[in-house]
């Protein structure tokens, strides 16, 4: 039909019918309640507000992080009823050139999430993130251990500062960072029982960490480990020291029977790593390649090529069984048979008291 201006123009009738065909399609597509406004922002926000209830403090840092430092940045003006799986597998792609397989899967988990909490409240119908697969990402930090030479200049440089006994017992007993920091004074017997049949040795029993809720990372974690004479030297000297600082401290020191505090407080994670690269500088090694939790590496290390079987490091370790022992300390281990608190004695012979 031709209008004023001698132009072809469909008849009302014909144009009512295509705008109610679109609206139709696009309500069995899901998009005619989506929010047209709605961004890949508002969802991620929101599922960061309301979310993560239930969830410990640890994993909202977490996901905060990551989804500031990463999807926020290259997703979020996008509107969220028009993004495309495409769009999630170029972003995902490009992510895996710097970042590790592990973080990669996290990120994906974060915006998954979003996007469904965003579809379980009709901002948007379609969750394109779950069409999306995650790609293989750089390889993670190699896992290494001290040598022995290292691991007694480490043991060397640590003695007369506050780490000192974290760092022995970390890596004669190979208790997780996590574990010693939830230790406490009633887990631990320094004298043994040696009158008893047979002998109970000095020994602590790892049944906490400092994990949300204070559970060990598996139900085999929780294990009582006999200490090796050096242990039972550096922790008995850091007790003396404890009840110095807490006459000190007085009123200020928190009563809650930590063997590692700071007035009587658990240890801050970040402030250990501190300490720890400190120790390590003095011990002659690069502080940037050296984590406290490498320690228990060198514990698997220097058990095995003490000869220590697989089945006994992994005992030690409180693994649930020796496919996490291979898995992850798979280059520290050399096949074969004794004892971890005997052959941590015989390594590191304790000096001759004065």
């Amino acid at each position: 039909m031709l209008c004023r201006r001698r132009c072809w123009c469909p008849p009302p009738r014909t144009e009512a019918r295509t705008k109610l065909r679109e609206k139709i399609r696009d309500y069995e597509d899901g998009l005619a309640i989506a929010e047209h406004h709605y961004t890949v922002t508002e969802a991620v926000t929101d599922w960061l507000t309301y979310g993560l209830n239930g969830r410990s403090d640890r994993t909202k840092t977490k996901c905060e992080i990551l989804c500031r430092t990463h999807i926020i940045p290259a997703l979020g003006a996008r509107k969220l009823r028009e993004l495309r799986a495409q769009d999630v597998d170029r972003w995902l792609a490009d992510k895996a050139t710097t970042l590790s397989t592990r973080t990669l899967r996290d990120l994906y988990g974060c915006l998954n999430r979003s996007v469904n909490r965003a579809m379980a409240r009709d901002k948007v119908k379609r969750n394109v993130v779950a069409l999306c697969t995650v790609p293989r990402g750089q390889e993670g930090r190699p896992s290494k251990s001290l040598t022995l030479d290292q691991a007694k200049a480490v043991l060397d440089a640590s003695e007369g500062t506050r780490l000192h006994a974290y760092v022995v017992l970390s890596l004669l007993t190979g208790a997780r960072t996590e574990e010693l920091r939830a230790l406490r004074w009633d887990h631990v017997d320094l004298d043994g029982q040696s009158d008893a049949v047979p002998p109970v040795p000095p020994s602590m029993q790892v049944w906490r960490s400092d994990r949300d809720g204070g559970d060990t990372k598996t139900r085999k974690s929780r294990r009582t480990l006999a200490l090796p004479t050096r242990c039972v030297v550096a922790l008995t000297r850091h007790r003396h020291r404890q009840d110095q600082e807490r006459q000190s401290a007085g009123k200020d020191w928190q009563p809650l029977g930590l063997v590692f505090s700071t007035v009587g407080t658990a240890l801050d994670a970040a402030n250990v790593r501190r300490a720890f690269r400190r120790v390590v500088t003095m011990a002659g090694l690069d502080p940037a390649a050296w984590t406290p939790r490498q320690l228990r590496h060198s514990f698997v290390s220097l058990l095995s090529d003490s000869g220590v079987s697989l089945e006994d490091i992994a005992d030690l370790c409180g693994h649930s069984g020796t496919t996490v022992t291979e898995l992850v300390y798979r280059h520290q281990l050399r096949p074969v048979l004794l004892q971890g608190a005997a052959v941590m004695d015989r390594i590191f012979a304790p000096a001759a008291e004065a």
